[in-house]
């Protein structure tokens, strides 16, 4: 298979175009069942009628684990608002509607992993906070109730492909089944660390549609933020992390 078109490269994996297939190949230092958990998930969104790209294998390539998925012809939600700021908010309602419609799925908790068992490990395995910090998050992840929904888990413009007719949702490894509250602020989180404006006009539209309250998704926002301090991405700042930590855990 042909790796020469290198796509896009992650903090996980580097996407290559190939044979009219998207070819995951993953990096060496992930657990060797990194690909097939993906994929696991992945296949699960498409099994529940979402318009999710099809797995087509799972194999190893050169040595290292790969995903061999369908191809989608298209362009992100990010880069066509990039293009003209001022639809913002067109595509972040076009966004907000696909996410509610994954939010309205009642998953199989037997086909995906909890949010709960997620973000304890997360909070529990970092090494950004002290034992007192993960107490606190801990006790605090503990006291949520809610009916589990299917949750993206990284959900934002550039993980939406919009095609001839229909919008694609990419990117599920992070998926899980848990409380969509918690999934609403983690993308506020995610918009956030580019454009508070954004951010906020993302929750005011989720908001409007669904009814949820914006204080009922910040309430999240600490242990959120401190299961994101466990990914060690590049492009975020823990010490933007570790303020809303502190601020929501003073309160």
């Amino acid at each position: 298979m042909d790796l020469d078109k290198l796509i896009a490269k992650g903090n996980t994996a580097k996407i290559y175009h190939s044979e009219n297939k998207i070819v995951k190949v993953y990096n060496d230092f992930l657990p060797e069942t990194e690909s097939i958990n993906e994929a696991n998930k992945q296949k699960y969104a498409y099994s529940c009628d979402l318009p999710v790209p099809e797995i087509l294998d799972v194999t190893k390539i050169n040595g290292k684990q790969a995903i061999i998925m369908e191809y989608v012809k298209g362009e992100t939600l990010g880069d066509l608002m990039f293009k003209d700021k001022e639809q913002a908010e067109y595509y972040l309602n076009i966004s907000v509607d696909m996410q509610m419609k994954i939010h309205n799925i009642n998953p199989n908790p037997e086909a995906i992993e909890a949010m709960y068992d997620k973000l304890y490990r997360q909070i529990k395995t970092t090494n950004k906070l002290d034992n007192k910090q993960k107490s606190d998050l801990l006790k605090k992840l503990d006291s949520f109730t809610y009916e589990n929904r299917l949750c993206h888990g990284d959900f934002h413009l550039f993980n939406l492909i919009k095609t001839d007719d229909q919008v694609v949702v990419i990117d599920w490894v992070d998926s899980s089944a848990g409380d969509i509250r918690a999934d609403v602020y983690r993308t506020y989180l995610l918009y956030s660390q580019v454009s508070s404006e954004l951010a906020d006009m993302y929750l005011r539209v989720y908001s409007e549609k669904s009814g949820i309250l914006r204080s009922d998704v910040f309430q999240w926002a600490p242990v959120i933020a401190g299961a994101r301090l466990s990914e060690s991405v590049s492009t975020e700042n823990s010490e933007r992390l570790m303020k809303i930590i502190n601020h929501y855990c003073s309160l």
